[in-house]
């Protein structure tokens, strides 16, 4: 099968040294991959690696049959976004100039903004929900806040594939769901595929179309949320243990609901 995106034996790690190994994805094109894991797992590596950031220690990433190590960076800036957790450095900017930089790529050496550019950002803007701060102090908004007009900023550079790091972290739960619906309704109309990490285990469900599961030297699962979800797998990946919750009967039944635990045997 031609993927839209896909790996080939890809490890990924730090200084030559692999912390997750032979990594083999394929997505089509408007596709959502979901990765997810306990901490230390290698997520945000793994991304980051994805996005060009950081080498792969093995192996090849392709987008389209090209190896994205290849590619330009004013390609790659065309038709890959990147959100990531790390803060930007946005002195005296306003939410709508940091929402701009995302047309960057279309501008030029002097990154002058067009009409067309301006209105680009503003559709944006309203279409996260940010366009009433658009004046405000970028790095006096909330941690929520700045998320959305950091996914403006992604959406301003039109891309194909948009890869993000924990996107809902700082966000109440009427603003994951926002948020998230965004990306639905981008995927509808853009085909856009998306890479992603996540920590709620039941959002990933709802909105993914392949999961990656990560923890230890390898992939433990890599599938449709139906076959990462279909046993007590996710009880397995994150270390659940009946045991730790046996003394309060409501955490004993979430833990078996997002680890699909067995019932205790009478």
């Amino acid at each position: 099968m031609d993927y839209y995106f896909h790996t080939e034996q890809v490890s990924v790690g730090y200084q030559g040294k692999s912390l997750v190994k032979d990594i083999g994805i394929g997505l089509k094109k408007g596709e959502i991959l979901t990765v997810i894991g306990p901490n230390g797992a290698g997520k945000s590596t793994f991304l980051k690696s994805v996005a060009r950031q950081l080498a792969p220690v093995s192996g090849t990433v392709y987008l389209e049959q090209r190896d994205l190590a290849v590619m330009s960076g004013s390609e790659l800036s065309k038709r890959m976004a990147v959100v990531f957790t790390e803060k930007m450095q946005t002195e005296l900017m306003t939410c709508e100039d940091v929402a701009a930089t995302g047309r960057y790529p279309y501008t030029g050496r002097f990154g002058i903004l067009s009409k067309a550019d301006r209105e680009k950002v503003e559709e944006a803007m309203a279409l996260v929900h940010v366009d009433e701060i658009r004046e405000q102090d970028f790095s006096r908004i909330s941690d929520g806040q700045r998320q959305r007009v950091m996914l403006a900023r992604a959406i301003c550079q039109e891309p194909e594939i948009l890869v993000m790091d924990e996107p809902v972290t700082f966000l109440d739960i009427r603003h994951k769901l926002e948020f998230l619906s965004v990306l639905l309704e981008l995927r509808e109309q853009k085909e856009l595929t998306v890479i992603m990490s996540l920590h709620e285990l039941e959002l990933a469900k709802l909105v993914s179309d392949k999961m990656l599961c990560l923890r230890g030297e390898y992939v433990e699962r890599y599938g449709t949320p139906e076959e990462v979800f279909e046993t007590d797998f996710i009880g397995r990946l994150y270390g659940i243990d009946e045991k730790t919750f046996i003394r309060n009967g409501k955490l004993l039944a979430y833990a078996r609901q997002v680890g699909r635990m067995p019932e205790e045997r009478s």
